[in-house]
């Protein structure tokens, strides 16, 4: 595989670290383990002292202030950003020093789907090919134009979107797609294990028997028990299209396999000088570049979702359900890549190696590599171990 790195060029948002930036950090050797950091252009600190984990700092009334607070509390400085982030690339992974992991421990790792019109239009594609890409070209072409025209402007849940839910049905083009799309029930699931996802550096999983998959370059949005949110960071919404389109009931295998969940670099939190106002004007850039020469650059633009940001954290997380440990929602993408790769009108699907980027200006660079579930190293690091490791480390 090509070689994979992590720099200050590819990862760290334009203009440095000026904003308040968290992440985790795992720390080798006796009495070492996972430990939330602050992450600053002047190094990297730990912030045990603040709270044992990210979860409990996130919980904090002023999530931003308490990360700051860290001088007070004694937080050792652990080493150089830069330094920390080129030893995240699994290949030249050093496992002596300290390298970092991803942004997110004890919290629910859920996600939102069919938040955009185009994206909700390659699902409705997805059904009617049965997850057959073969099938796909001739689909887009047959019915993408007609319900496009129709859904670009629609309001999830209105009269409106009533309206034309029955001019589709009578034409036989309605979809449980559309349904979660522009209906009045939003679409959230789980999309992996808390301590499961993956950070910058790390390698991203594909099922060995698909072949049809693709990434979901996504902003995820960081909320506190309390249902508010506190914070975003980057996300790889990794998708089994063929999985998938054989049937919605597959979307567990479609979506939660090994490595499948990457979020990063570092969750960015609100603070006087970045909201959810920042967060909705996001544009999120994703580039592919394969082993084969193969290049695929894409967008996805917030400003076109579908249903805002803040409907979402509330439609997941309110007096209907709660999480005591917060979640991170994956808030869906707009981004369907449809470049043909492998044969005309196949489309796109992943290959073995290929170096997927997912940036923004304020937020930075989520970098992964692909490769199969199978050859990935198994995750076995879960909620126990870290309750043993912190109670061995005299933080709980």
């Amino acid at each position: 595989m090509a070689a994979l790195s992590l720099n200050a060029a590819n990862t760290m948002p334009e203009g440095g670290l000026t904003g308040c930036f968290v992440g985790r950090v795992w720390l080798p050797g006796d009495g070492g383990g996972p430990t939330p950091v602050l992450v600053t252009d002047d190094g990297v600190f730990d912030l045990s002292s603040v709270a044992p984990t990210l979860a409990g700092l996130l919980a904090k009334d002023d999530p931003a202030a308490a990360a700051r607070s860290m001088p007070e509390t004694g937080g050792a400085r652990l080493g150089d950003t830069a330094a920390i982030l080129a030893n995240s690339a699994h290949q030249s992974r050093n496992s002596d020093e300290p390298y970092f992991l991803a942004p997110s421990d004890l919290q629910a790792l859920k996600a939102c789907g069919v938040t955009f019109v185009r994206s909700m239009l390659e699902r409705v594609i997805e059904e009617q090919a049965k997850g057959d890409p073969e099938q796909a070209a001739e689909i887009r072409a047959a019915i993408g134009a007609e319900i496009g025209r129709s859904l670009a402007d629609v309001i999830p849940g209105s009269d409106d979107a009533a309206r034309i839910k029955g001019v589709l049905t009578e034409r036989g083009l309605w979809s449980q797609y559309l349904e979660v799309g522009i209906g009045p029930d939003a679409e959230v699931f789980t999309k992996a294990q808390p301590m499961s996802a993956v950070g910058a550096g790390a390698e991203i999983g594909i099922h060995p028997k698909s072949i049809w998959s693709n990434p979901e370059p996504e902003v995820v949005l960081a909320i506190a028990p309390s249902g508010r949110i506190v914070g975003a960071c980057l996300g790889n919404d990794v998708n089994l299209r063929d999985f998938e389109g054989r049937s919605a009931l597959l979307l567990g295998k479609a979506k939660d396999n090994r490595a499948s969940c990457a979020v990063g670099p570092f969750i960015r939190l609100f603070d006087g000088g970045f909201n959810l106002d920042h967060v909705r004007a996001m544009e999120i850039s994703l580039s592919v570049n394969g082993t084969d020469g193969f290049e695929l650059q894409g967008r996805s633009s917030i400003a076109e979702i579908s249903r805002d940001l803040a409907d979402l954290a509330a439609y997941a997380c309110g007096d209907h359900n709660q999480y005591p440990d917060g979640l991170l929602l994956f808030t869906g993408t707009m981004f369907a890549p449809t470049k043909d790769r492998d044969a005309p009108g196949q489309g796109f699907t992943h290959h073995l190696g290929d170096i997927v980027s997912i940036t923004n200006p304020l937020l930075g660079g989520l970098i992964n590599q692909v490769n199969h579930t199978d050859k990935i190293p198994p995750w076995s690091f879960g909620l126990g171990a870290l309750m043993a490791n912190l109670a061995a480390r005299g933080l709980l």
